[in-house]
C-alpha cells in the first residue's frame, strides 16, 4: 500500500470511518475479458453512531474515535462517505475518478436504486457532494501533501500535513491506553514507535542518548546532566 495512503487510512479510522483502500473498479473488455477502470485510493465510510456507546466499567473498550477532527466536515445525522484521492504530492484528482462510469460503480454498491445513479453522479461531479435516496451522504475529498498546481473539480481539501498533526496529537492524547497496544497498521504502528522513542528520550543515557557500558572492573563515566537538569538541581539561595 502506498505510504500516503496508508497515513489517511489511519486517520479515517480513528476518526470512525471503515475503509477500503487501492479498491478497483472493473469492467468488462470484450469476450469474457475484463480491465480495471480505476482504482480508488480511498473508500471509507461512517454510520451516524460513529461514536461508539460508552461501555459499563468491567466490559472491553476498543479504539477511542469520539475524538472526531472537526477538518473532517462530517455529516452526523447519515451515513458518511468519502471517495478519496491521495497524493504524496501536490493535491490533485485523476480523471479516473471523475468518470462517470466509475463514480455510478461506487454509488451502485451502496444500493442506491439505478434509475438515480444519473442525477446522483451529476451532482457529486458539480458540487463535491451528493445525497443518495436513503438520505446517506457521499463526498469527494482530496488529499496531498501541498496544495494543487492545477484546478481540482468542487471537493473537500485535507493536507497530509494536518492528517500527521492530527494522528500525532491523537497518539499523545491517548497514549495511556495506545501504549499498552500492539498495532498492524503501518502508519499507526510507525507513528506509536515514533513516540516511544520520543518519550523515551535520553534516559538513563544522558542528554545525546549515548552511553558506553564499561568494560568489568572499569569505573562508569558520569556525564555531565544536561543545563536545564543542573539548573533544577542547584541548591537554593537561602536568602
Amino acid at each position: 500500500m502506498d505510504h500516503a495512503v496508508s497515513l489517511v487510512q489511519s486517520y479515517l479510522q480513528l476518526n470512525g470511518y471503515f475503509t477500503s483502500a487501492e479498491y478497483p473498479i472493473v469492467a468488462g473488455a470484450g469476450r469474457n475479458g475484463f480491465r480495471t477502470l480505476t482504482d480508488i485510493d480511498i473508500l471509507a465510510f461512517r454510520f451516524p453512531s460513529g461514536v461508539p456507546v460508552q461501555p459499563g466499567r468491567n466490559s472491553p473498550q476498543g479504539i477511542d474515535i469520539s475524538d472526531v477532527d472537526p477538518g473532517l466536515g462530517i455529516t452526523t445525522n447519515y451515513v458518511d462517505t468519502i471517495i478519496g484521492e491521495v497524493k504524496e504530492g501536490r493535491v490533485g484528482i485523476n480523471s479516473g475518478i471523475r468518470d462517470p462510469a466509475v463514480l455510478k460503480a461506487v454509488i451502485g454498491r451502496f444500493g442506491n436504486p439505478t434509475e438515480e445513479d444519473l442525477k446522483i453522479v451529476d451532482e457529486l461531479l458539480k458540487k463535491g457532494i451528493a445525497t443518495l435516496t436513503s438520505g446517506n451522504v457521499v463526498r469527494l475529498v482530496a488529499f496531498g501533501a501541498f496544495p494543487p498546481g492545477a484546478p481540482v473539480p468542487p471537493c473537500r481539501i485535507i493536507s497530509l500535513g494536518h492528517v500527521l498533526n492530527f494522528l500525532q496529537g491523537y497518539v499523545r492524547r491517548h497514549w495511556s491506553m495506545l501504549r499498552h497496544l500492539q498495532f498492524k497498521d503501518p502508519a499507526l504502528g510507525f507513528l506509536m514507535t515514533l513516540e516511544k522513542a520520543r518519550r523515551g528520550g535520553a534516559g538513563r543515557r544522558g542528554a545525546e542518548g549515548v552511553e558506553v557500558v564499561p568494560a568489568v572492573g572499569e569505573e562508569r563515566v558520569a556525564r555531565p546532566r544536561p543545563e536545564s537538569q543542573a539548573r533544577r538541581n542547584k541548591p537554593r539561595d537561602p536568602k
